[in-house]
């Protein structure tokens, strides 16, 4: 990910991630009169066999300069490698969060990348606890229109947390799947049949629910019926499926229904 930022009215910074971030595309944004800053992996074309080999310490730092550009490596839990184009390698006290504001020694260069590709790292990160692509998803264009699909609902969930909500991450998946479900149960236009498989619908466990007679068709001259959801899912003795029909349904689930004891039933069994 990248994001283009201000600074302050010296011009214009790229902080990107490793997978960017390259000498080559540095020059090039020199030349653009932009800045960048980001990390780095230290097998991109151009860089000093150093920078990969040298071992540091907790706390050390090593960098390399190449007039505007420079790459360096510091350790912290973990060696971190960095690009940047408007800062040497000059560190900066900073206090911890999580250790009782206690100081800690960074480079300058991390310290403006935390500030400002934070949001995106944790994006990235919590999208990733539940993803909707597929690996096995073959066709580009749909795993583009998944991942565009994630991102938005990441973005309604910042703008939730932001607006006093209470719930977490996980939770506002559910209950906005929950709500999905309830709207499209509750919409004629998208109406179906209802299969066994679908038979664990949350609309059906909520709202109220009232029978009623199957529309007839003015074409027949017998009265309309609907297979029972709730008979068609019990077996026989010989394991086959029971098929029972019914003159009652459930318009908002569009299911049909025996009157008794099916209807109340299926509106109050969590498992069918």
């Amino acid at each position: 990910m990248t994001l283009l930022h201000d600074l302050k009215g010296k011009g214009y910074c790229l902080t990107t991630y490793n997978y960017y971030t390259s000498p080559e595309l540095a020059e090039l944004l020199i030349n653009s009169k932009t800045d960048i800053c980001g990390t780095l992996r230290p097998n991109r074309k151009g860089l000093p066999a150093l920078l990969k080999s040298s071992s540091v310490k907790k706390g050390e730092i090593i960098a390399f300069q190449k007039g505007k550009m420079c790459v360096m490596k510091w350790k912290d839990k973990k060696p971190l490698h960095m690009l940047r184009t408007f800062h040497n390698a000059d560190m900066m006290e900073v206090k911890s969060k999580k250790e009782n504001s206690a100081v800690k020694v960074k480079p300058k260069a991390v310290v403006l990348y935390n500030a400002t590709m934070g949001g995106v790292d944790r994006s990235d990160q919590c999208l990733s606890y539940y993803p909707v692509a597929r690996n096995q998803q073959r066709k580009y264009y749909k795993k583009i229109f998944r991942h565009f699909l994630n991102q938005a609902v990441w973005n309604s969930f910042v703008i939730y947390k932001k607006n006093g909500g209470r719930l977490n991450h996980i939770g506002f998946l559910m209950k906005l799947v929950e709500r999905l479900i309830e709207v499209g149960g509750t919409d004629p236009s998208t109406h179906r049949y209802v299969t066994p498989k679908e038979s664990e619908n949350v609309v059906r466990l909520i709202g109220r629910h009232f029978p009623s007679y199957v529309e007839s068709d003015c074409s027949k001259k017998t009265k309309s019926v609907r297979k029972c959801v709730v008979c068609c899912l019990a077996t026989n003795e010989n394991g086959k499926r029971i098929r029972r029909e019914t003159r009652f349904e459930c318009k908002d689930c569009n299911v049909g229904l025996c009157a008794a004891p099916c209807f109340e039933k299926y509106h109050t069994v969590t498992v069918l």
